[in-house]
């Protein structure tokens, strides 16, 4: 019989009921007083846990090898939601981006679809050994991410392009690309931050955290002051005092200053392990796999989740600017949490057919 990889599937069950306790921990002050209701957003990610864990089941029985063959469809798709935010009456501007596209039932962001998409349709590539890919690669990698970074979307924009590259070039691309193409890109980041006061006013309050407390930095001040009051040991379970409304966004971007507020350095630590177990199993399970196309999947799949991961961390200890990723598995919201569950279900399939 063959085996699932229990580790894996139990720290990814852990950390989302974990994360689905903390969202209404970190929610139910500001959900009375917007809707009059302390359970708004629990019931919304309900949903969304029970729908993610679905997919987490079917696609740990989907023989991965099937969507060889659904490769183009997929990125197809993924291309035209894309497309879609940009249509009047169809994409959803909300809290200043287009990056929600309305289906009057439930709204998608289109962006965390494509993360997957991309995965599959760039392994099913690079899984045959042709030459001269370069240019199609760069042409459709750009394409993806003008589409991104126009809503605007940054932080999505960089997890692509690093689960991109890295498919690629362990694919057997030339990593002497690598050193030519990371200060082009590096200088058309610049260029596009520059370009837009948004992004600007991100990286202003990442380099000048001690401005006045109105000004663009009053996020990070917030998250810095609940990562300080939790201390070693955290104020406990449901004490969180940034939670009354002080720290913005506490139940997507910022849930984790929150976690680290109430169970402290300790509590926080043993998180951030988990996520290491996640990226390790992952990563595992690529060096296992019996075909290329897995490897290649396996390996996207797991970058997207630890550069994820990662940035959303890097963020809130102010290694990085704020970009408005969601942590994988723990903050609020339908599309991330339903597309990185799938996910986990197909590096399931991955290791059930390596066994």
């Amino acid at each position: 019989m063959k085996k699932v990889d229990f580790i894996l599937l139990a720290t990814v069950v852990f950390l989302t009921l974990f994360g689905f306790f903390m969202i209404y921990d970190a929610s139910s002050y500001v959900a009375f007083r917007d809707f009059s209701d302390k359970y708004h957003y629990v019931k919304d990610q309900f949903v969304w846990v029970v729908l993610g864990f679905t997919g987490l089941i079917f696609f740990s029985y989907f023989n991965y090898h099937r969507l060889y063959n659904l490769s183009l469809p997929l990125l197809f798709i993924a291309i035209v939601l894309l497309v879609l935010v940009f249509v009047p009456g169809i994409g959803v501007y909300l809290l200043g981006a287009r990056r929600w596209v309305d289906f009057k039932i439930f709204l998608l962001q289109p962006a965390e679809f494509v993360k997957l998409a991309l995965a599959i349709y760039l392994s099913a590539w690079f899984a045959n050994k042709e030459k001269g890919r370069l240019m199609a690669f760069l042409m459709l990698l750009g394409l993806v991410l003008f589409l991104i970074v126009i809503q605007p979307d940054m932080g999505t924009a960089v997890v692509i392009l690093c689960e991109a590259m890295l498919i690629y070039f362990l694919s057997g691309g030339n990593v002497l690309y690598f050193a030519i193409l990371m200060p082009i890109i590096s200088i058309l980041g610049m260029f596009l931050i520059k370009l837009s006061p948004y992004r600007a006013k991100r990286l202003e309050a990442f380099l000048n955290v001690n401005q006045s407390i109105e000004s663009s930095s009053y996020h990070v001040k917030q998250i810095l002051i609940a990562l300080g009051s939790g201390g070693i040991t955290g104020v406990g379970l449901g004490n969180s005092l940034q939670k009354y409304a002080y720290l913005p966004e506490t139940t997507t971007d910022s849930i984790f200053a929150i976690i680290a507020e109430e169970l402290g350095f300790v509590g926080a630590t043993c998180i951030i392990i988990l996520f290491i177990i996640i990226v390790w199993r992952g990563f595992n399970i690529a060096s296992l796999a019996k075909d290329d196309f897995g490897k290649l999947l396996a390996t996207g799949i797991t970058t997207f989740l630890a550069v994820q991961t990662i940035i959303n961390l890097g963020a809130l200890v102010s290694l990085f600017p704020l970009t408005g990723i969601p942590l994988p598995f723990i903050s609020y919201g339908g599309s991330a949490l339903i597309i990185d569950l799938c996910s986990i279900g197909i590096l399931l399939n991955i290791s059930k057919n390596s066994s």
